[in-house]
């Protein structure tokens, strides 16, 4: 397994998204300053911290250390689905979701 730098993790995860750190902060319950000063002064969050950081990104602590985990053996129109899903707003992934029942109920 690589070893991940949960700094440049947290990043990664909102270039993604195209997010801002305030984005992160309000997602996750977090103070923007708190977030602020944890990237631009690399200090290593805490587990809670992280906890909330992954709540906020609508993933679990190992889909933050184990990325390609969570994709393994889906399609490559499943794993965009996904990528797409998790790309979204909070408020935004419940549309998403209402609009896919939606969908179905329409089979």
């Amino acid at each position: 397994m690589n070893e991940i730098n949960p700094l440049e993790r947290i990043q990664e995860l909102c270039r993604e998204r195209n997010w801002s750190y305030y984005q992160l902060a309000k997602a996750s319950g977090i103070a923007y300053s708190t977030l602020n000063t944890m990237i631009n002064k690399e200090n290593m969050p805490s587990l809670p911290t992280l906890q909330k950081l992954c709540h906020g990104f609508g993933i679990s602590i190992t889909d933050f250390f184990e990325p390609d985990r969570s994709q393994s053996g889906l399609t490559e129109e499943q794993a965009q689905c996904i990528s797409l899903y998790t790309a979204l707003p909070p408020e935004d992934r419940k549309l998403a979701v209402a609009f896919m029942k939606g969908l179905l109920k329409k089979l």
